[in-house]
């Protein structure tokens, strides 16, 4: 580069042109993922409704046994509640689900959709958490020795 001003500009063009193009491709595997886990998360809920929520519970009722059921997902991936999370990081807005890496996305959208077949074999909350997190452990460990993707950062920032 010290032969050349000229090339040593290319250099520099070139190296930011790829980071942007790798930044971008990335960006675009985390929001499929997320999307996947939105899409997955009705199947979720579904379940929920159809298995664990009597009719004669209240609205509250009914809010608390969908946000517990969040926390049996967010517990087994990121082993942590959703409460504890946003305890633990005040500063952040949004979910923890919004701060996650790819492969946690992938690993979210596979327990939810698993969780509810759990719920509807009738399953024990318990005996589900201990399932998933086992679930979501091998997984984990599959992704980040069989992938590249392993080596994504989580966003810096929320993302919608």
């Amino acid at each position: 580069m010290w032969i050349s001003p000229e090339f040593k500009i290319y250099l520099v063009k070139e190296f930011r042109r790829l980071k942007e193009d790798e930044s971008r491709r990335l960006s675009l595997a985390w929001d499929l993922n997320r999307t996947l886990s939105k899409l997955n998360y009705h199947i979720h809920t579904d379940a929920i409704k159809a298995n664990l929520i009597p009719p004669q519970i209240t609205p509250a009722q009914v809010v608390m046994t969908y946000a517990n059921e969040a926390d049996v997902l967010n517990v087994a991936l990121f082993g942590l509640t959703a409460k504890q999370w946003r305890d633990a990081n005040p500063k952040l807005e949004g979910n923890r689900r919004e701060y996650a890496t790819v492969e946690q996305l992938l690993v979210m959208a596979n327990i939810e959709g698993m969780n509810a077949e759990f719920i509807h074999m009738g399953l024990p909350q318990g005996e589900r958490l201990k399932r998933l997190n086992q679930i979501a452990i091998r997984q984990m460990q599959t992704l980040a020795t069989h992938t590249s993707v392993h080596q994504i950062e989580p966003p810096k920032e929320k993302r919608t």
